[in-house]
């Protein structure tokens, strides 16, 4: 699979006429529990010749093509990859942090992993993560039957927010080290671990009855954690620093002797 990602990467190269800077995977691969037939969802940043960005006009600044079979491959551009990078944006900060990574030229993708310390609003990214866990909670777990697997897609989000809340900082993109390194009841640990191992096995993680361990804990936990102010200090953010990074990046991947 990694040799077909790699040569649709080429291609959508060829087709937009852009660099791309560094590919990961994100989702359930990149968290740590994917099932056998998971889909491979990888992210990319991409970057334009130089002048593409000197235009008056608002341009398209992704690229996204179509799911084709269990590949789901899309991208952004760098320069909204950095705008958003300097709000925290947790999606971003996961594709960074990634463990599975396809290309990273130059290092692109280790230094932004390293620069996101800077970049990272606790604030940010608490309340995303809370409201991602309040709506699959809401949609998946909610009654007496439940669907077994979506447990690990509220867990996941509720313990980055107790990750963070613990002082602990960036949250890990690898699922089954932040479950290691947390600090959770031991029964909950030990019952999140069987899960994950069962999704990964193939097992069918479907409907069926609450598991009363993670059910009262997920439910408890996401009551009081919803009644919680979650505005941290804001600190402030090198913006000066990641022009220069942007600058960089074309004259190391384009040049500027077309300009």
């Amino acid at each position: 699979m990694e040799k077909r990602i790699l040569k649709e990467l080429k291609k959508i190269e060829k087709k937009h006429d852009v660099k791309i800077l560094y590919a990961c995977e994100s989702g359930s691969r990149a968290w740590g529990f994917p099932s056998v037939d998971s889909d491979y969802d990888v992210r990319f940043l991409y970057l334009h010749r130089p002048e593409w960005y000197l235009s008056i006009n608002e341009k398209r600044d992704v690229i996204e093509l179509p799911i084709n079979d269990d590949l789901d491959i899309n991208g952004w551009d760098m320069r909204k990859a950095l705008r958003l990078f300097r709000k925290s944006n947790p999606s971003l900060l996961e594709w960074v942090n990634s463990p599975i990574v396809y290309r990273d030229g130059m290092g692109v993708g280790s230094a932004m992993g390293t620069m996101s310390k800077e970049y990272f609003s606790q604030t940010v990214c608490s309340y995303h993560y809370l409201h991602m866990a309040k709506g699959n909670f809401k949609d998946y777990l909610k009654f007496d039957t439940v669907w077994v697997k979506k447990y690990l897609y509220v867990l996941r989000p509720l313990l980055a927010v107790v990750w963070m809340q613990q002082d602990r900082g960036i949250v890990p993109v690898d699922f089954n080290y932040l479950v290691d390194n947390i600090d959770i009841p031991d029964n909950l640990r030990k019952e999140i671990k069987k899960l994950i191992a069962e999704k990964r096995a193939g097992k069918e993680l479907g409907r069926g009855m609450r598991n009363y361990v993670i059910s009262n804990y997920v439910e408890r936990e996401l009551d009081e954690q919803l009644k919680l102010n979650h505005k941290y200090p804001k600190l402030p953010v090198p913006v000066g620093k990641l022009d220069k990074f942007f600058i960089s990046l074309l004259s190391a991947f384009w040049g500027f002797d077309n300009l």
